[in-house]
């Protein structure tokens, strides 16, 4: 594709979006507020969608894995041993013509404006951290930061989860939970953001065994494309990139991203560091506790290491809107739909009365749509416009399945009749035929 062609996509997948009820422009009828978006009932399905099979999978499924979540706000000290107060920044520059600010590491001129042309400052440091006060006074003592990460929080919590469950290595925490970071320039729709959330874990591992780490490594990174394959993401759209030691943080001994074939380029949309015990260690130092392990069997007390999988709720679903969006002709008429995996969409299956004006199909189609209902997750009752747009409506929110109650229905068979989305194939069936198709598809 050309860069324009990329660029009107992602117009497109922002409008269907917005029309659509998934995501809306942050305070939009004030004007909006950059890097802030809100989510709309279809959106927030979607999340949750993405969510909960992420905790399944990472937590649930799994008899290593404690769930956490930790407060936004924390102690500032938390952030000074972490190394955020002193050294979370991004490069800025200032235009001194227009006075807009822009990151330097997003320009190709770093002594143009990209804006008015005019000439800009020189590079500065900036520190992303939203800075607020806890309590009446604001003072020194009163300082506190909006998270920028959901790490530190299981960090912290390491020795309560030690000393409440008494876990053997390897173990990990896992969380979900809001971040913030005041990006210079938020920008690619829900891509990069000043308020987002994470999925994280931190894993934990003996350190005396390199072989098992670098094993442990591995097999994380594995569950991470799994997951992936899980929410439906097309594989040939995903890169692994090991990050050469000059581009790693300066905790991780050991990075690989996982990038993905957005409409605006090859972006990160995972990640996985080894962060070795650069946590804990600081954390020790800092508060003077006590978060070393102590093996039972050799005897031996040592800090642990940790291995860090992340992955970003916003980004997640960007790729999983811009991978499912299709577009393709029906009965010679231009047709767009979002080809979700059934496990991920919203809407499982939509139920329709063929006619609306017809009470006897409209009872029949909402005793249908109440059976499905007690046994899936997302059913969606229609009875809106002509039944060949309400095809095109839950065609664009990604509905995989539509049932539709007609005269047969009633009169004869009790049997529906089942559209499936991507081919529009049209077959009779049983509503418990139904109800296993929907079943099967979203094993």
């Amino acid at each position: 594709m050309t860069d324009k062609t990329n660029e009107t996509v992602m117009e497109k997948i922002v409008s269907l979006c917005k029309r659509r009820g998934f995501v809306y422009q942050g305070s939009e009828i004030y004007g909006g507020l950059a890097g802030m978006w809100d989510y709309g009932p279809y959106g927030v399905t979607l999340r949750d969608n993405i969510k909960n099979m992420w905790w399944k999978r990472f937590v649930i499924d799994r008899e290593d894995m404690y769930g956490v979540k930790a407060a936004i706000l924390m102690h500032q000290d938390v952030w000074k041993a972490s190394g955020h107060v002193g050294g979370f920044s991004d490069p800025l520059v200032e235009c001194k013509k227009c006075k807009r600010r822009f990151r330097a590491d997003h320009l190709e001129d770093k002594k143009k404006c990209p804006e008015c042309g005019g000439e800009l400052g020189e590079e500065k440091k900036f520190n992303m951290m939203f800075k607020t006060h806890v309590g009446a006074t604001e003072d020194e003592a009163s300082v506190s930061y909006l998270r920028p990460e959901t790490a530190q929080g299981m960090f912290v919590n390491f020795k309560n989860i030690r000393d409440t469950f008494s876990p053997k290595l390897p173990f990990g925490l896992a969380q979900i939970g809001i971040a913030f970071r005041n990006e210079i320039a938020p920008r690619d729709f829900i891509f990069r953001l000043r308020e987002f959330e994470q999925m994280e874990i931190e894993y934990f591992v003996d350190p005396r065994d390199e072989k098992k780490v670098d094993e442990t490594f591995n097999t994380l990174f594995d569950e991470q494309m799994a997951y992936l394959n899980d929410i439906g993401l097309n594989a040939r759209k995903i890169h692994k990139i090991d990050v050469p030691a000059e581009d790693r943080a300066h905790y991780s001994k050991r990075s690989v991203d996982t990038e993905f074939d957005f409409p605006f380029g090859q972006k990160e949309l995972l990640g996985l560091a080894y962060r070795t015990d650069f946590d804990l260690k600081a954390h020790i130092e800092k508060s003077g506790v006590d978060l070393s392990y102590f093996d039972e069997e050799t005897k031996e007390r040592f800090v642990p290491h940790c291995i860090e999988p992340t992955f970003g709720v916003d980004r997640l679903m960007l790729a999983v809107l811009s991978d499912a969006y299709t577009e393709d002709e029906v009965g010679g008429e231009k047709r767009v739909y979002l080809k979700f995996a059934p496990k991920v969409a919203p809407v499982k299956v939509a139920v329709f009365p063929l006619l609306k004006n017809k009470p006897q199909l409209v009872e029949k189609a909402k005793d249908v749509y109440a059976a499905l209902k007690k046994e899936i997750d997302g059913v969606e009752f229609d009875d809106n416009g002509n039944i060949g747009k309400r095809y095109r409506r839950q065609d664009e929110i990604g509905t995989p399945f539509c049932v539709t109650v007609d005269f047969d229905t009633v009169e004869k068979d009790a049997g529906v009749t089942v559209r499936d989305r991507d081919t529009g194939e049209q077959v009779r069936m049983s509503v418990e035929e139904v109800v296993e198709k929907i079943k099967e598809a979203c094993r």
